[in-house]
This record gives C-alpha cells, sequence and structure tokens, in this order.
C-alpha cells in the first residue's frame, strides 16, 4: 500500500487542494496537517466579513469541518510540521514519522514584525490568525481609539472595520500614499481620500520614531500608549494594529534543502525542487508562464488556483498556474476586483476612466495601469459589470479611448 499524500498547511490553499484531489476521483491515503486548532479556512474574512461582525467563524472554512471524515481524510490540527527529509520522503509531525508519496507545502506568509512595537509594552496586535481577529473584533467600540502603522491592504481594511464599528482612527504610512507601491500615487490618493471622507486621520511620509506603554488608563481617556514620529507629532492610542507586510513561511523548505527565494520556487506546475514536493499559495513564488517573469502572489484566488493545480499534478497530472493575480478589496461601501500583475519592468502610466469627482465612495470608475501601449493591469471601483472587460484587456495592447468603452 503506497504512503499517503500529505498536505501541509491551515489555509485555503490546503482546504482547495484536498476537496480537488477527492473531486477528482483520487481515493488514496490523505493525511492535512494544520498548525493551528482549525479546519484549513479563508484569511480574507479575518480582515472583512469576521472582523466586521457579519459574519461567523464558521464561514470562513474552505471545507465544513465534517468534510474530512466524510471523505475519509485524516485531519490533523494543532499540529506542528518539525522536519521534511524529501530524499526518505519523510516528515516528522506531532513526534511522528510519517511517510508520504507527495507533498505540499502551503505554509502560506506571516506579518512582519515591527521592533519598536514589540518592544514597547503597548497593547499591539497583528492579523494572521483567527484567534489575532478575534481579539482585535473585540477592540473595536465606539470611542476605542485605534492606531493603524501600515496603508497596505490589511491596515485600511481594519481602519474602515472599526470606523465602522464607530472606533477613533489614525493610519500612520510611511510613504507618500496608502498602497503606493501597489497601485500608484493616483489611486493611492483616492484611497486615502476615501478614508479621510470617513473620519480617519490618514498621514502619509510618516516615519514612528518611538513608541511608548503606558501604567496609566487602558480605557479611552486621555492616558495611554503614545506614537511619536519623526516630526514631532504625538498620538495617544488605546490599540495598535501593524500592517507593515508579510513574509513568506518557507523554513521548512529552507531546513529541507529545497530551492527557496522570496518563498518557494516552483514551476509552472508548482513543483518544488524536490521530487514529489510542490508549493501554493502565499508562500509559492511562481514562474509564470504566461507573465514571464516569477511572482509571490498573497491573494485568495491564487490560493484557489493553487490549490486546483497542486491537486491535478499531486495525483500525476500535468496542469499549470497560468491564471493572471487577481484581488478584490470591500472598504466602507466600496469595493474593486484588479486583475493582472505590472511585474519586474513596472508600469508608465495610470488611466482612469469613469467619475471623477465627488466622494470616492459613491464613484463608479475603472484604473488601467500601462506600460507603453500594454495593458498589465486593470482595476473597476464599484463597476460589478466590468470585470470581465477587465479580463479581456489586461495583457493586450490597447489605446486609451478603448479602455474607456
Amino acid at each position: 500500500m503506497s504512503a499517503p499524500i500529505v498536505l501541509v498547511g491551515g489555509g485555503l490553499a490546503t482546504g482547495t487542494a484536498v476537496r480537488e484531489l477527492r473531486s477528482q476521483g483520487y481515493d488514496g491515503e490523505l493525511v492535512v496537517i494544520a498548525g493551528e486548532p482549525h479546519a484549513p479556512y479563508e484569511r480574507p474574512p479575518l480582515s472583512k466579513g469576521y472582523l466586521l461582525g457579519n459574519d461567523p467563524a464558521e464561514k470562513a472554512l474552505v471545507n465544513e469541518e465534517g468534510w474530512y471524515a466524510a471523505h475519509d481524510v485524516d485531519l490533523r490540527t494543532g499540529v506542528r510540521v518539525d522536519s521534511v527529509d524529501p530524499d526518505a520522503r519523510t516528515l516528522s509531525a506531532g513526534g511522528e514519522e510519517l511517510a508520504w508519496s507527495g507533498l505540499l507545502l502551503a505554509t502560506g506568509a506571516g506579518p512582519r514584525r515591527l521592533a519598536l512595537a514589540d518592544d514597547s509594552g503597548a497593547p499591539v496586535h497583528y492579523l494572521r490568525t483567527l484567534e489575532d481577529s478575534t481579539t482585535l473584533k473585540e477592540q473595536l467600540v465606539p470611542g476605542a481609539r485605534i492606531a493603524i502603522i501600515g496603508g497596505g491592504w490589511i491596515g485600511l481594511e481594519v481602519a474602515s472595520a472599526a470606523r465602522q464599528a464607530g472606533a477613533e482612527v489614525v493610519v500612520l504610512e510611511a510613504l507618500e500614499q496608502p498602497l503606493l507601491n501597489v497601485l500608484g500615487p493616483e489611486v493611492g490618493a483616492l484611497f486615502a481620500q476615501l478614508h479621510r471622507e470617513k473620519g480617519v486621520d490618514v498621514r502619509t511620509g510618516v516615519r514612528v520614531e518611538e513608541i511608548t506603554g503606558s501604567s496609566g488608563s487602558s480605557g479611552t481617556g486621555s492616558e495611554g500608549p503614545t506614537i511619536r514620529t519623526a516630526g514631532g507629532d504625538t498620538f495617544t492610542f488605546d490599540r495598535l494594529v501593524v500592517g507593515v507586510g508579510v513574509a513568506p513561511i518557507a523554513d521548512l523548505a529552507v531546513d529541507a534543502g529545497i530551492a527557496v527565494d522570496n518563498g518557494i520556487l516552483v514551476d509552472a506546475g508548482l513543483r518544488t525542487s524536490a521530487p514529489g514536493v510542490f508549493a501554493a499559495g502565499d508562500v509559492a513564488n511562481v514562474d509564470h508562464p504566461v507573465l514571464g517573469h516569477r511572482l509571490r502572489v498573497e491573494h485568495w484566488d491564487t490560493a484557489i488556483k493553487h490549490g486546483t493545480v497542486a491537486a491535478t499534478n499531486l495525483a500525476g497530472g500535468s496542469a499549470v498556474a497560468d491564471h493572471l493575480p487577481y484581488f478584490f478589496t470591500d472598504q466602507y461601501a466600496l469595493g474593486l476586483e484588479y486583475v493582472g500583475h505590472p511585474g519586474p519592468d513596472g508600469f508608465d502610466r495610470v488611466v482612469i476612466t469613469g467619475d471623477t469627482e465627488g466622494p470616492v465612495e459613491g464613484r463608479v470608475f475603472r484604473v488601467w495601469w500601462k506600460r507603453g501601449d500594454r495593458v498589465v493591469a486593470g482595476m473597476h471601483v464599484n463597476d460589478w459589470d466590468a470585470i470581465g472587460r477587465v479580463r479581456e484587456l489586461v495583457g493586450t495592447e490597447a489605446d486609451d479611448a478603448a479602455l474607456g468603452s
């Protein structure tokens, strides 16, 4: 009897891959090892529906708890994988050595730590796990003072949830606009405007110099921990959220001698440098067959697509991860969908079509990132019939007039 296929990770890529293996007819032994005490779950609700209090935790599960037993999957939660031996095709987890015939590493990414915050003695939150989101959600109450360091997707989504809960919010971003490196200055400025319209104190070009804990009141009075910036501004807060990016969790691969560079290096079929070992989701740095360069994507849709490709290939197939990157966000009543990736050559021009006046939340518009005449990425905002057109144009050459149609 052959050894099982083992899937390591507690996120969307793992949950999708194990479901796909069964859906595609694989009837061999399957083992899922998740480090957290939960069945695999999606991360987006942690800063969206669950954090807002709109959705229960169960809605984040990739597959219902009972699905694993019903489909003869050995689900091991709260178990850490300590090491992987690609040559022997074994791994060590929970004090047991386990043989595998195929292995998926979908260990995800973890938040980058900010030593200035961690060493301050102040109440600091990062957002990675369901428990992190639960703890933070309990603090988002009317009048609470929430400081957020980092104006990326996590920081802005937390700001949105906090304001909708009635908290006072300040966002401190080191760059000149939120999301500058992702969306460019024009669109970054629109997100800054959106949050300011909602009462968020958005500060850009800020360097935090000191974070001080406090032995004073921990409520919403005048005392509390403080942040001091290089410009001399001081902010008093009740809770500090740090969202300064994430790093791939690739320790198992590094220790096993598997090639790693900003994540686990994989080919278009998600195969690592070790035979029989695949990687998927946030941790996978893919040699993309369509874009022509490597990329590691930390978004929901990629985890789903990777899970499907990994399942096919673990079962002996030949699928490729050739989809264009896609992500979405919801902030207040604004929603968007983005397709594409500018790659290492970036973009040289941004074209915005549609509404350009009035409050940002109420506008309906599209944004196109171009390098020369080529559309390298596209996005719609509140224009829910447009995603097909966005997908159609990304990767093609189009004049500006065509982008407005």
